[in-house]
């Protein structure tokens, strides 16, 4: 699936739109800043599959801190047989700063 940018990705947010929303930041990231994602870290994503199998046909959006965690993310999860999943480009950092242009 297409990957998403951080402006649709606020939108949807705004309007409580319904997906399946991963954070695989490491737990001391998350408690930091969060957008309200499940936290799952990349490292622990394998042995943790089992916390979102129930959701492998449906949209899954992954988010971390610039995108490229998440990116591997959506590959592993693709190698998995998960066919709806999207990284968000930019990570929180891109939608960190989108608020702050606001």
């Amino acid at each position: 699936m297409k990957d998403i940018e951080v402006e649709e990705l606020k939108s949807r947010l705004d309007k409580k739109e319904q997906f399946v929303f991963l954070d695989v930041r490491e737990t001391y990231e998350y408690e930091d800043d969060n957008l309200g994602a499940i936290n799952i870290p990349l490292a622990q994503l394998p042995n943790k599959l089992s916390e979102i199998e129930k959701h492998k046909d449906e949209e899954i959006i992954v988010h971390c801190r610039s995108g490229a965690r998440s990116g591997n993310a959506k590959v592993f999860l693709e190698s998995k047989g998960y066919t709806k999943v999207r990284n968000v480009l930019g990570g929180i950092l891109a939608y960190r700063a989108l608020e702050e242009d606001e």
